[in-house]
């Protein structure tokens, strides 16, 4: 089974697939500047937390390619706005500031070469971007393995497996999360069916999820959004396995809108729900969930549908992820290991190793 790529770096530039466009079309745009790749963040082109933090690597590492700067303080305050425009396309997934920040580093740690070595230092200054774009993405591809192989230990032998948005090659870059879990624990020989609501209002589930699972061959039954309970009290779950935005350090986690109903309901009819994620999810700087903050997209994504007004002219939510309390949550997977309750605790280890690893 081969899984899609979302993104990658080319000599033309950043190549993304317009996942706007799927299932209808495959669409790749090549962005060959920093803003386009951020309007792709923005507008959705790109979505799913690693993959974002993905793009804004390769975002920061177009940005100075592709500098008219003709020296390292004139870089240097063109990259600050590179990192601050990248850093202002969507609120809630960390892993697009981890991206950000882990640029920073390695700009700080080249450019201070670079004012030693003229031209030739300049260059060195673009290549380390991009070859720590490039890292990031092996890292992404690594790490969703890890999480899977971690996670399909969790999956049942045989049975129905609940998810929710998308959290598959899609979201991640490399076979992603709570899909990749689900993928793993298939190629592994479990006879797994995935339940796979719609996710209104942005529909990742109908048009992303099950794209993928059809692509990979795994069986799934398409539900909409409002038979979540449903299923969950007749439809033999064994379990259910989410990707994350952001988790704060007590194991608080956002994820899509529509998760913590679905965790609620997971909870009252005795089904494991679990959290697949990249230790750099992680923000130890949050205390609960009550401080990650909410992105609130336009109401037109809840009135239209591809474009045709589907409701009056009346006010409309979307706020885009809710957070589901530790409490609910069964074991976070991250590809360092599994961390169970309490999460302060083992949330905490996970963060430590983070640090020492090459997902920094």
């Amino acid at each position: 089974m081969r899984a899609v790529e979302p993104i990658r770096w080319s000599q033309e530039g950043v190549v993304v697939l317009d996942q706007r466009r799927l299932p209808g079309e495959v669409v790749y745009h090549t962005y060959t500047d920093y803003t386009g790749v951020a309007d792709a963040i923005r507008d959705m082109v790109i979505r799913g937390a690693p993959a974002i933090g993905l793009a804004a690597a390769m975002g920061v590492a177009i940005g100075v390619e592709k500098s008219t700067a003709k020296n390292p303080a004139e870089l240097r305050a063109q990259f600050s706005q590179i990192c601050d425009v990248l850093a202002r396309t969507r609120p809630t997934a960390i892993d697009l500031f981890w991206a950000i920040e882990r640029c920073k580093r390695t700009f700080e740690a080249a450019a201070s070469d670079a004012g030693r070595n003229g031209a030739v230092g300049m260059e060195k200054i673009r290549q380390s971007m991009i070859a720590e774009a490039q890292q990031i993405h092996q890292e992404r591809r690594d790490a969703d393995e890890a999480i899977g192989r971690f996670g399909a230990e969790f999956m049942p032998q045989s049975g129905r497996v609940m998810t929710q948005c998308n959290a598959g090659a899609l979201a991640t870059g490399g076979i992603g999360t709570a899909l990749g879990v689900i993928r793993i624990a298939v190629e592994s020989g479990k006879k797994i069916e995935v339940i796979v609501p719609e996710t209104r209002p942005y529909l990742q589930g109908s048009r992303l999820t099950a794209w993928e699972l059809h692509q990979l061959g795994i069986p799934l039954v398409l539900i909409t959004d409002n038979m979540v309970g449903h299923f969950l009290k007749t439809g033999n779950i064994k379990a259910v396995v989410v990707g994350a935005d952001r988790i704060a350090k007590n194991g608080d986690t956002a994820n899509k809108i529509g998760t913590y109903p679905m965790a609620v309901l997971a909870r009252e009819h005795n089904v494991p729900f679990y959290i697949a994620a990249p230790v750099s999810t992680i923000d130890v700087s949050l205390a609960s969930g009550e401080e990650i903050p909410i992105e609130e997209r336009p109401e037109a994504e809840v009135t239209h549908i591809a474009g045709i007004r589907m409701a009056p002219d009346v006010k409309a939510a979307h706020p885009a992820f809710d957070v589901t309390p530790a409490r609910l949550i069964a074991a976070i997977i991250t590809e360092q290991g599994v961390a169970q309750p309490p999460f302060t605790e083992s949330l905490r280890a996970l963060a430590a190793q983070k640090s020492k690893s090459g997902t920094r």
